[in-house]
């Protein structure tokens, strides 16, 4: 990435004039969400619990030209929530777009062999994260902006029973059905609600699992038409659309970004 990549895109990119909230950004599929928004045009605010990792990716992105901050921020914890999408309105006066990618994994393996504490732990921030994020930015969208988008992660796990990851997967469709409901109650004012669903994506938390249950990238990768798992920049570059003004008619969806696993 050189600098010329940034400037010469920031006045007509993609999200150009923009302010963009994300969690989940100090690695992986948030991570080159902030290094793409940023790219497009956006002011970025990355959020997420590991404040090293935030300051890694905040400060390739400002080298590169990008205009971008962080906020630490833990999904499990509901004032945090409310003040770090706060803080894009107290730093960028407003907040048009919000990208909630952020979650936790589980300790692969049957559903009866998960531990409560483990189970607790993915529904606080795997679906009340969320929403506790999409009450808060709506609010900010709707004393900034007044209209705006959000984007949630949910998974390909969520299409379709998840017997390794279950808790996971469980997860992952209650998002899809609060994106929905969020689409449905919000569309009248102009606030758009997607998810994209993921398909097998290089990050941290698939070679954890890979680390886990060996051989478990080769074998999603048989199962997936384009033989081959996603970059993370493949992925947000469809949360980058779904955020934009080119999806303007298009709420309530789940986008599945798979590789056609689930064609």
């Amino acid at each position: 990435m050189n600098n010329t990549s940034i400037t010469s895109t920031t006045s007509s990119g993609l999200l150009a004039g923009k302010v963009a909230f994300i969690t989940g950004a100090g690695r992986g599929i948030g991570a080159a969400s902030a290094r793409l928004f940023a790219r497009e045009g956006a002011r970025v605010l990355l959020a997420a619990r590991t404040e090293s990792q935030l300051k890694a990716v905040t400060e390739e992105i400002r080298t590169a030209g990008g205009s971008a901050d962080f906020v630490v921020c833990d999904l499990a914890e509901p004032a945090s929530v409310r003040a770090a999408v706060d803080r894009s309105v107290e730093l960028y006066g407003r907040l048009d777009i919000a990208f909630n990618n952020g979650a936790t994994g589980q300790p692969p393996g049957p559903m009866d062999q998960l531990s409560e504490a483990d189970f607790d732990q993915v529904c606080a921030v795997d679906i009340k994260g969320p929403w506790l994020a999409m009450n808060a930015e709506i609010a900010a969208i709707r004393a900034t902006a007044k209209r705006g988008a959000i984007v949630n992660t949910s998974s390909v796990g969520s299409l379709m029973a998840n017997p390794w990851l279950p808790a996971y997967g469980a997860a992952k469709r209650a998002v899809n059905s609060l994106t929905a409901s969020a689409a449905a109650t919000y569309g009248p004012e102009g606030i758009r609600v997607n998810a994209i669903a993921p398909g097998t994506t290089l990050t941290e938390m698939l070679h954890e699992w890979d680390e886990q249950t060996p051989g478990v990238i080769e074998h999603l990768n048989s199962q997936t038409p384009l033989g081959r798992a996603a970059e993370p920049d493949e992925i947000a570059q469809a949360a980058a659309w779904l955020l934009s003004d080119r999806a303007s008619y298009v709420t309530g969806t789940v986008l599945r970004v798979d590789g056609g696993m689930r064609a």
